[in-house]
């Protein structure tokens, strides 16, 4: 009996339990987890759908591309299909996408909108144009006309965009004679992409122009940083009246614009004279992110000048896109290779200060992100507003997306090293 009994015991130790997968991962492991898990989320929801008046905007663009990205990186096809359902689900066979409304034409137009009402159909609106990289990517992964017929149209929208005196885009028609940072993100990466794959040149011009204009009017050279918005004409109302700027230094904001060089870069000939000027606001604007890099956490604050004033946090979306902007411009040469272990400290991190990780260990979550920001008569640009006047959200796209890219350009950077929540 104790023989028998001996033989089970040793039987049962012999039968292992299969081990839980590691919390700690390296950094396209985490992009692959955050994909795999917003998919998980997600399913079909990010997908147009006929009784919704949803469009094809730019956080579903955003994460998209950042899908595409993955899928080159990892040589995983599934990540590039799931863009396609998502993006392809807004497009017609003739190239129409699917509830993009325009003046004039759309029989969908309400009259009723008004510029006070948040649901105003988008007219001239550069943030409906950032999907439009997403577009042209997979015009050239599937061959199908129909994405190229859509970003044909984003591009003549651009034709149109309403702008300042000295040429700049205004934000959104209903914002007059407004450059906002997020506008250099919105428009500018996919005017250089569809510049160079379409073999309009003379665009690059007005690209480097856009650029020019946002950093002679928002950079402020005493902390490298610039200010969210600047108006011409100083009649808003959260315009300093000397020099039309608002008043606070959004992390975010700072974000779309490091993003923006870095991307528009890839596609900007290599002999274009604005070139150097473009590496150059790279170089300036990383000084003022890694200034205010928090020393304890390595990531940063939403005021990003502000620290641990008391309503200020952490946040996160801004972090990752902190990062995957400097991982990329050193992973170009546009930034010396001296910057890498503030990039380490930051990705490290975002991963010890915004994913947790849930009960199964492989879906994972990225807390603390500013849900929305903006600028007009009741949205003052302050410090109280950006800290106290929207909410805190976890897993928004605006977040999400610039992970995935912060780790495909970190895996670059570290390899296999692995980092832990």
């Amino acid at each position: 009996m104790l023989f028998l009994t001996l033989i089970v015991s040793a039987s049962l130790l012999s039968t292992k339990t299969p081990s839980p997968p590691p919390l700690g991962a390296t950094p396209l492991e985490w992009s692959i987890r955050m994909a795999d898990s917003e998919q998980a989320r997600l399913g079909d929801g990010l997908n147009a759908k006929p009784d919704k008046k949803e469009h094809l905007g730019y956080t579903t663009g955003l994460y998209a591309d950042a899908l595409i990205r993955l899928g080159e990186q990892t040589h995983r096809p599934v990540y590039t299909a799931d863009a396609e359902k998502i993006v392809g689900s807004f497009i017609s066979p003739h190239g129409k996408i699917f509830n993009f409304k325009v003046k004039g034409v759309d029989p969908d137009t309400d009259p009723s909108d008004k510029p006070e009402d948040a649901n105003l159909s988008h007219f001239y609106y550069l943030d409906d144009l950032q999907a439009g990289v997403a577009l042209i990517k997979l015009y050239d992964l599937t061959g199908e006309n129909r994405y190229r017929l859509a970003a044909d149209f984003l591009r003549d929208q651009l034709r149109h965009q309403p702008r300042t005196t000295d040429g700049g885009f205004w934000h959104k028609e209903r914002y007059p004679y407004q450059m906002w940072l997020d506008g250099l993100y919105m428009a500018e990466p996919f005017y250089a992409a569809y510049a160079r794959r379409f073999n309009e040149p003379s665009d690059f011009d007005d690209i480097a122009l856009q650029f020019r204009l946002i950093a002679l009017h928002a950079y402020d050279p005493s902390t490298g940083l610039l200010y969210h918005g600047w108006d011409e004409k100083r009649q808003q109302a959260w315009a300093n009246k000397h020099t039309g700027t608002s008043p606070s230094f959004w992390s975010r904001g700072i974000g779309w614009y490091a993003m923006a060089l870095v991307d528009v870069l890839d596609d900007l000939p290599a002999d274009h004279p604005a070139r150097p000027a473009l590496i150059r606001d790279l170089n300036q604007v990383a000084i003022g992110i890694l200034r205010y890099q928090d020393s304890r956490t390595g990531v940063w604050w939403q005021v990003t000048d502000q620290g641990s004033r008391t309503g200020n946090y952490l946040e996160a979306s801004a972090s990752c896109m902190f990062v995957y902007a400097l991982a990329k411009g050193v992973n170009h040469g546009y930034l010396p290779p001296s910057e890498i272990p503030a990039i380490r400290a930051g990705y490290a991190g975002i991963i010890r200060q915004f994913i947790t990780v849930g009960l199964d260990r492989k879906t994972i979550n990225l807390n603390q992100c500013c849900s929305v920001a903006g600028l007009d008569k009741k949205r003052l640009g302050t410090f109280a507003y950006y800290t106290k006047g929207e909410k805190i959200d976890s897993n928004d796209l605006k977040g999400v997306g610039p992970f995935i890219n912060a780790g495909v350009e970190c895996s670059k950077l570290f390899g296999h090293r692995t980092f832990d929540p």
